[in-house]
C-alpha cells in the first residue's frame, strides 16, 4: 500500500488499550502447539506447533510469505479445513474451551457468532445466484432465530453500518452487479451479523484497488473500536501491519517463528527470517515507510533457531 494511504491510518490507531494491559488472564483465544496436516500421496504438515494468543480488543497481525501456512492456520481455528485436512495435535482454547474436541454442532454455534471470518476474494465468497438481501436475511434468520421482517430490518442496519450508500437498493442487487469494494462491505456486514468477539480478516483487501483498500481498512478499524472486537489480521502488507496491529506474529514454513509488539518487531526483529522478510520487501523506520523491490524472502532458519 502506498505511503500516502498508509499515512491516512494513524500509527497505533487501534491501540485504544495499551499493550501493557494485555495479559494472559484476558485471553479470548489461546493456541497451543497447534499442528495441521493434509492427507495425500504423502502427509503434508502445513502448520507446525503454532503458539499465540489474542486478548480482548487487541489486533494481532499474522504475516509471512505466500504458502507459509497463514490461511491454513486461520481455517484451522474455526475448523473449516478441506476434507483431506485435519488437526493432528495441540489445542485451540476459546475462552478456555478446547475447540479441537468440540462437536460440529458446537462449532456451528461459534462460527459467525463468537468468531467470524472475512476471506480474500469477496465476490467469490458470495452466492452469484442469490441477491445480497436474500443471503444476508438467511444468515441473520439462522443466527438470530427471528422473523423474516426482523431479519430484513437487521440486514438494512448492517449495510448502513458498513457505510454502503442506499442499502435498500443494494439488498436487491446480485454479487455480479456489485464492485469488489461493495462485496467486501457486504461480507463485513455478514461477519458482524452475529456480534462476534473475534474477527479474522484473511487478507481482506488483496483483490481491491488501492483507494478502496484504505476505505475498507478504516471501516474495519472503526467497527472494531465501536463494537469492542478483537481482530486477527492476516496480510502480506508489512507497511499496513506496522500501522494497525498491536502485536505481530511472523510465520515461516508452517511455524510461528517470532511474536512481538509491532513497535518491537519492526524496530528490532530478533529472528533471522523476520529480518530477511523486512529487508527484502520494505525498508522500515517507525512512522516512515519506504517501499522497495526485491525477490520474495527465502532465508534459511539458522541452526539455533526454531
Amino acid at each position: 500500500m502506498p505511503e500516502a494511504l498508509v499515512d491516512r491510518i494513524p500509527l497505533g490507531s487501534v491501540g485504544q488499550k495499551t499493550l501493557a494491559a494485555f495479559n494472559q488472564s484476558d485471553e479470548l483465544l489461546c493456541v497451543k502447539d497447534l499442528c495441521t496436516e493434509f492427507r495425500g500421496a504423502r502427509e503434508i504438515v502445513a502448520v507446525k506447533h503454532a503458539n499465540f494468543h489474542i486478548a480482548p480488543g487487541e489486533v494481532l497481525g499474522l504475516v509471512g510469505e505466500s504458502g507459509c501456512g497463514k490461511s491454513v492456520l486461520v481455517k484451522s481455528l474455526i475448523r473449516i479445513l478441506p476434507p483431506n485436512g485435519y488437526i493432528s495435535g495441540g489445542q485451540i482454547l476459546w475462552l478456555g474451551e478446547n475447540l479441537c474436541s468440540a462437536s460440529e454442532r458446537r462449532m456451528r454455534e461459534i462460527r459467525g457468532s463468537d468468531i467470524s471470518i472475512i476471506f480474500q476474494n469477496p465476490q467469490a465468497s458470495l452466492n452469484p445466484a442469490r441477491s445480497i438481501g436474500s443471503q444476508l436475511n438467511s444468515l441473520i434468520h439462522s443466527k438470530m432465530r427471528c422473523s423474516g421482517q426482523e431479519a430484513a430490518r437487521r440486514s438494512l442496519d448492517l449495510l448502513e453500518k458498513v457505510r454502503l450508500p442506499d442499502p435498500g437498493r443494494v439488498m436487491g442487487l446480485y454479487p455480479f452487479e456489485c464492485s469488489g469494494g461493495m462485496c467486501q462491505r457486504v461480507l463485513i456486514a455478514m461477519a458482524l451479523a452475529g456480534s462476534p468477539k473475534l474477527l479474522i480478516a484473511d487478507e481482506p483487501t488483496t483483490s481491491l484497488d488501492v483507494t478502496i483498500q484504505a476505505q475498507i481498512i478504516r471501516l474495519i478499524l472503526d467497527l472494531k473500536n465501536d463494537l469492542g472486537m478483537s481482530i486477527l489480521f492476516v496480510s502480506h502488507d508489512l507497511s499496513l501491519v506496522s500501522c494497525i496491529c498491536d502485536r505481530v506474529a511472523v510465520m515461516f514454513q508452517g511455524r510461528i517463528v517470532e511474536t512481538a509488539s509491532a513497535r518491537e518487531l519492526f524496530q528490532a526483529p530478533r529472528h533471522s527470517y523476520t529480518k530477511t522478510l523486512l529487508e527484502s520487501s520494505v525498508a522500515f523506520r517507525l512512522g516512515e515507510t519506504e517501499l522497495s523491490h526485491g525477490p520474495p524472502p527465502r532465508s534459511p532458519i539458522r541452526a539455533n533457531e526454531p
